[in-house]
């Protein structure tokens, strides 16, 4: 998933900004978490017959492409808000 190359509304670049996959990663152990929880949950409950279990197969993609929205645009936002950028040593 990429950003657009500037903001339609200011005009910001945002070629200048690394957001990269560590948002990806991180929401991956999330979600992960959140989808193995509640399916040991439901099947502990209401033991369905297993094709039930196939619901979480759509329910991982949603929340893993709408949380990796989120997740990029707001490391993005910090980046900007607080001027990270990459480090330099000086001699």
């Amino acid at each position: 998933m990429r950003f657009a190359d500037r903001c339609r509304s200011c005009g910001l670049d945002f070629a200048a900004f690394n957001v990269g996959d560590g948002p990806a990663a991180f929401l991956i152990f999330i979600v992960g978490a959140v989808v193995t929880v509640g399916a040991l949950v439901l099947d502990g409950a209401a033991q369905p017959a297993w094709w039930v279990h196939l619901v979480w197969v759509p329910v991982t993609a949603a929340l893993t492409i709408g949380g990796l929205r989120l997740g990029k645009a707001w490391l993005l936002a910090q980046e900007y808000r607080h001027r990270a950028r990459e480090g330099r040593i000086v001699k």
